[in-house]
């Protein structure tokens, strides 16, 4: 599955965000009951819509802290990996820190949108002279009434693949 390409046509056509989600869903698993959909936006924005459902749902009724994280994480990773080739560089995260600011009471949506000259500034010209780079990613989930409902700083190690040391 090309995920830079999915992503990139799934901007304008309503069968490749279809064909992207039902990849995701396949390839990972874990992800599968949470019912994400992923929806990429104009200049490499991100979003990952979270249902209000009983699966994702704590004791009291409001969705899981742990599904806000793995959204957040879900969107920024594939909002890197829609802004670098996979093929070339492995992301792999390296620390998750969330703050909860409001109970998830409705629907949900991660957003993240990294910037071509931000991405280009911190992991490219990095790594023309490092072995890896580390990348902070601020995540904000809203719920459909505009609540800010958490904060998610997701941090990433980037290397080339020739660096990585562990076999795949």
């Amino acid at each position: 599955m090309d995920i830079p390409t999915l992503i990139d046509r799934a901007h304008t056509s309503a069968f490749a965000r279809w064909k992207l989600n039902f990849g995701l869903r396949w390839s990972i698993p874990f992800n599968r009951p949470h019912g994400f959909r992923v929806v990429p936006g104009a200049n490499g924005a991100m979003r990952v819509e979270i249902p209000f459902r009983r699966a994702n749902r704590n004791h009291i009724r409001g969705i899981h802290a742990c599904c806000l994280a793995t959204a957040a994480e879900l969107c920024s990773g594939l909002a890197l990996i829609g802004r670098m080739d996979p093929k070339l560089y492995r992301i792999i995260m390296m620390d998750l820190h969330m703050d909860y600011h409001w109970q998830a009471k409705a629907n949900a949506c991660a957003v993240f949108n990294p910037t071509r000259e931000e991405v280009q500034r911190n992991l490219y010209l990095p790594l023309q002279t490092a072995e890896a780079c580390l990348y902070s990613a601020v995540v904000h989930v809203h719920d459909v009434a505009g609540n800010h409902l958490a904060t998610g700083r997701i941090t990433w190690q980037v290397k080339r693949w020739e660096k990585v040391r562990t076999r795949v």
